[in-house]
């Protein structure tokens, strides 16, 4: 597979395991005493990596807006490469060669390790949307066949951003932006949208049957491979043999398509002595096509079953094969309207369907009474549209990492009020604003907003907002003692197991996995030592034992007799 090289790659593609892990810093919670909502202000590269403990391969939906890379050094809003926090983050990683990167460079240097960390926090059935514009779509493919999998790609959607043309527009006019979509598994299904009027308008009722349903294709591809379903249907009406098209074969197989025949008239299967007619449709010579396939033919005189054909024909409610034309002419399928579920989402988003730039700025305006706060927000129609194909769970965490805004909330909230569902959301933003306009949109949006004519009812919801706390290791990788003890284990537990902690009530015990008894001796002000005295706590019984401490005085043959497996604080703590 085809992949992207650029300055600095080499420093950045494992950089996400060298970042820092830190603690989040409860701030504060609105809407109620507690919520599973949050809103993280900070260092997204930081923050992802806080997320991993709790949430690896638990995100089911993922949207990120990141930085367009426009080269427009006076960009408000997280695009200018050149930020002196951008600028200082690449020379301590990429070294004295980043001075002289291309902006490119540098936006792929900032992109990759959050890629992949974001990959890391997405579930198996899960599926990351990434909005871009030209400037940087191919690179971006580029690197997610390379994180996700080119096998995972699932669109480039195309998304209508504006309503208008401007008349002083000049060159061919840019209405669209983009949003990649990838998946966890190469195997994901977007789901359904809602049908239109206008599609179930296609679908009537000639026959009186007991719901509507539209002509469609007998015939199926694939003819050389199901040789068994192909074969000559006699007509009822004419007693002309009808076979598929050349290449194609029927719907259903012999059986079932006989029972079907026979809501017409009666039909027995015959060999009709016609190999040369099946190997030409198969695309095969005679010798390679299937012997031995009959005929589905009339059983009774062409006189009686066109008699009781036309029958059927008056009466109503014809079987799912007929014959159009009074009967006269070829044969077609029904397909009923209850069947065919919903609208399939297409790789084409019109402003009608998700909305455009104009209706976002409109939104915020309307929340911040008159003041645009944010200069390139999305509409939330885009991310609920998002929302409803990743899957229909009413409980399914959603997380955007260039939070913004804070449109992606919104949207959650929209949908919840909808439909009654608890999606929540994890919000990561950096600026500066990330109290002030990112988390005082969502306060708004929950308490509803606006006067008069313009009021917008709120949603009702709720969310905690965190800061980046302290890291967990300092210095020389020792651990930081002003770091709560949960926080540690919470992360011990983690790099053991990659599962989500639960504190216990039994002291220095994280629990049980896979056989293995996992404790974490430590306290901040003494010295922990695995010796007999300790193992009077372990009383959780296990086929094996996995002891952190500050010192071990059992010897070798005492551990293997116990079962213990002796990692030391903080050498032996794994490094995520």
């Amino acid at each position: 597979m085809p992949t992207l090289d650029w300055i600095g790659k080499d420093k950045v593609i494992n950089h996400h395991m060298d970042v820092p892990y830190r603690v989040l810093d409860k701030q504060y919670t609105y809407g109620g005493d507690k919520s599973e909502n949050m809103i993280i202000h900070g260092d997204n590269l930081e923050a992802l990596k806080s997320l991993l403990p709790k949430y690896e391969g638990k995100i089911k939906c993922i949207y990120i807006d990141p930085p367009y890379n426009t080269g427009n050094e006076g960009w408000v809003y997280n695009d200018n490469v050149n930020d002196p926090k951008i600028k200082k983050w690449l020379g301590e990683v990429v070294g004295k060669e980043g001075e002289d990167l291309s902006r490119h460079d540098k936006w792929l240097c900032m992109m990759y390790p959050r890629l992949k960390l974001l990959q890391k926090l997405l579930s198996e059935d899960g599926a990351i949307f990434i909005s871009i514009d030209d400037n940087e779509l191919y690179n971006l493919k580029m690197i997610c066949d390379e994180i996700f999998g080119s096998n995972c790609f699932v669109s480039n959607v195309s998304w209508q951003r504006t309503y208008s043309t401007r008349n002083d527009s000049k060159g061919i006019v840019n209405e669209i932006e983009h949003v990649l979509v990838y998946s966890k598994n190469p195997d994901w299904q977007p789901q359904k949208l809602a049908r239109t009027a206008e599609m179930d308008a296609k679908y009537k009722n000639p026959d009186n049957d007991v719901t509507p349903w539209t002509s469609d294709n007998p015939f199926a591809p694939g003819a050389a491979t199901h040789q068994g379903m192909v074969y000559a249907i006699q007509h009822p009406f004419t007693g002309d043999m009808i076979y598929p098209t050349n290449g194609a074969c029927w719907r259903y197989q012999q059986d079932q398509m006989l029972e079907i025949m026979k809501g017409w008239c009666e039909y027995k299967l015959q060999d009709i002595g016609d190999v040369e007619k099946r190997a030409e449709i198969c695309g095969v010579p005679v010798s390679e096509v299937r012997m031995e396939v009959c005929a589905i033919v009339l059983s009774q005189s062409m006189e009686e079953s066109k008699k009781k054909a036309k029958q059927v024909y008056d009466r109503g409610r014809w079987p799912k094969f007929y014959f159009t034309k009074g009967g006269l002419g070829g044969v077609r399928r029904k397909t009923y309207l209850d069947s065919v579920g919903g609208k399939p989402p297409t790789n084409l988003w019109t402003y009608t369907e998700v909305g455009h730039t104009d209706e976002a700025a409109k939104i915020i305006k309307g929340i911040f009474a008159g003041r645009a706060t944010f200069d390139t927000p999305k509409p939330p129609r885009l991310i609920e549209r998002i929302l409803h194909i990743v899957g229909v769970e009413d409980d399914m965490i959603v997380l955007d990492a260039f939070a913004g805004s804070g449109t992606t909330a919104h949207a959650v909230l929209n949908k919840n009020k909808e439909d009654g569902g608890h999606r929540r959301f994890i919000l990561i933003e950096m600026g500066d604003y990330a109290d002030t306009i990112t988390a005082e949109r969502v306060k708004r949006v929950i308490d509803g907003y606006g006067e008069g004519k313009s009021a917008v009812e709120g949603t009702g919801g709720d969310f905690t907002y965190y800061e980046l706390g302290q890291p967990l290791f300092i210095g020389d990788h020792q651990l930081n003692s002003e770091v709560p003890d949960e926080k540690i284990c919470e992360y011990i537990w983690y790099a053991e197991t990659h599962t989500s902690y639960e504190p216990k009530d039994a002291p220095y015990y994280l629990g049980v996995a896979n056989g293995t008894a996992y404790y974490f001796y430590y306290e901040k002000e003494a010295l922990c030592i695995l010796n007999y005295e300790f193992l009077s706590y372990v009383q959780e019984k296990a086929d094996h034992y996995v002891i952190y401490a500050d010192q071990c005085t059992l010897s070798d043959d005492e551990l293997l007799k116990y079962g213990i497996t002796f990692k030391k604080i903080p050498r032996d703590i794994a490094r995520l």
